[in-house]
């Protein structure tokens, strides 16, 4: 907790109890992750984590997909789906990610369909992106410093309004940057969680 208290950033009362919480817990799992890594949190839990990827940009987007489909989740078309009396609880899940995703193949989608009452009209990505806008207040951790403001970037298209990371790169005024044109605030920690 005590790493969790040099905000560099202009939004430093935004930084409380419950982000601080979400801190530690998303770099409690990056650290136990396969670097390159980072992690996403929300309300004391996990909701995305990518691991193990050559930039830690890919790792953002990785781990992006994974809070973005847990997000949609709380969509009202998804909330809504009619389900047929019998399909388990598990191939429910699966049907609502695969209904976020949209990727069917065409027998994935006669398989897929053949689990509702009323097939359900498909989820715009128009509906998916004005329902993502609404997102916010999700902290990303980052195993190592964010070497470039893309993965700022790309955070933000998930809701992240707090970041945490050791920092120690050339770019951390850059990136420092990227978070305050965000309105996101910026822990560095100077703990690195990286092993190689």
């Amino acid at each position: 907790k005590d790493d969790m208290t040099n905000v560099v950033t202009k939004e430093e009362g935004a930084v409380t109890d419950d982000v601080v919480r979400d801190m530690i817990v998303a770099s409690i799992c990056v650290k136990y992750t396969q670097s390159n890594s980072v992690g996403f949190a929300k309300d004391g839990m996990m909701v995305g984590v990518g691991a193990g990827q050559q930039s830690r940009v890919d790792c953002v987007k990785l781990a992006g997909r994974k809070v973005r489909t847990w997000y949609l989740r709380q969509h009202d078309k998804v909330l809504g789906l009619q389900f047929k009396a019998g399909v388990k609880r598990q191939d429910r899940v699966n049907a609502r990610v695969r209904y976020i995703e949209g990727d069917f193949t065409k027998e994935e989608r006669v398989r897929w369909e053949a689990q509702f009452e009323v097939v359900p009209e498909d989820l715009t990505v128009s509906e998916k992106e004005e329902f993502m806008a609404k997102s916010k207040g999700v902290t990303i951790s980052s195993d190592a410093f964010f070497p470039f403001r893309d993965s700022i970037d790309h955070a933000s298209k998930y809701g992240v309004s707090f970041v945490v990371q050791p920092g120690g790169s050339v770019q951390d005024g850059q990136v420092t940057s990227a978070c305050e044109e965000y309105g996101m605030s910026m822990c560095l920690t100077g703990v690195r969680l990286f092993h190689h």
